[in-house]
Formats: structure tokens, sequence, C-alpha cells
């Protein structure tokens, strides 16, 4: 670290990829956020909290769900930004949901704007971000996975 610089802060969030079965093939939820932006839902931990009651919790309150089912975690990723100024590390625990509601509604004071299912391959080239990009063909391969040992 350069003298005279702050280190980064540390943020942890917690958020899920969610599935619903449409006649046998999976849909996957997306969220749109203020900036137009297309993701997962995801948010920080509360005091206590573990990261999959966090994952559970942010997703129901940003996208009305309230029949959500843990089926695993995908994966951890990370990143940096800047906001306002200051160097932020965020770190984000994801996990596979799944649902059998196709009626959302989008947590607009948080600034999620809107929700949608699509295929894996329409997912893909909507969601903005490269990182969340793996995380969504790391929740495909559980699912095919996961569908096919039951």
């Amino acid at each position: 670290m350069a003298p005279g610089s702050t280190p980064a802060r540390e943020e942890v969030s917690a958020g899920g990829v969610v599935v619903r079965m449409d006649d046998g093939r999976p849909l996957f939820l997306l969220i749109r956020d203020s900036y137009r932006n297309w993701g997962f839902p995801k948010g920080h931990l509360e005091t206590g909290e573990t990261p999959d009651a966090a994952a559970i919790r942010e997703v129901s309150e940003e996208t009305g769900l309230g029949d959500l089912r843990l089926r695993g975690e995908i994966e951890t990723i990370d990143w940096y930004f800047r906001f306002r100024g200051r160097l932020i590390h965020k770190v984000c625990h994801f996990y596979l949901m799944q649902t059998d509601t196709s009626i959302t509604s989008p947590q607009r004071d948080e600034g999620i704007t809107a929700c949608r299912w699509e295929t894996n391959d329409r997912a893909c080239t909507l969601v903005s971000y490269e990182n969340a990009r793996a995380v969504l063909r790391r929740a495909f391969e559980l699912v095919n996975t996961q569908s096919s040992a039951s």
C-alpha cells in the first residue's frame, strides 16, 4: 500500500440465483437495478446474519418471492470499485434457490426497476457483468447436475 493511502473498505453481501422450472426447462430470475443493469438480487449481511440467511432475505425483499428453497452454494465472487472516492472491496456469496412462483414484485424503493424470468442463454446475454455471468453459468451447471441426479 502506498504511503498515505487508505485500505479498501471491506463489504460482505449475499444473494441468489433463483430458478423456476417451466415444462422441464429452467428459467432464471434477473433483476434490473437503477443503473439499468441486469443481474441478481443481493445485499449486505445484517449483524449476526449468516450469508445463506442474508441471501434468502435479500432475494425475498428485492423480488417479492416468499417460497424460496435453498438448493446450495454457487460460489463467492469479489470485486473492487470506487464509491464517493473510497475504494471498496466487495465480497458476495451467491446461492442457488428454487421457487414455484412466477409472479414477482420488484423492490422499487431499493432501486429494483424490473424482474424477469429468462432461459439460461437469454439470461447470459442480458446479465451486465462478466462475474455475474460466471455465477449464472455455474448455477446452470448445478441445476443440470441436480436435475439429472434426481
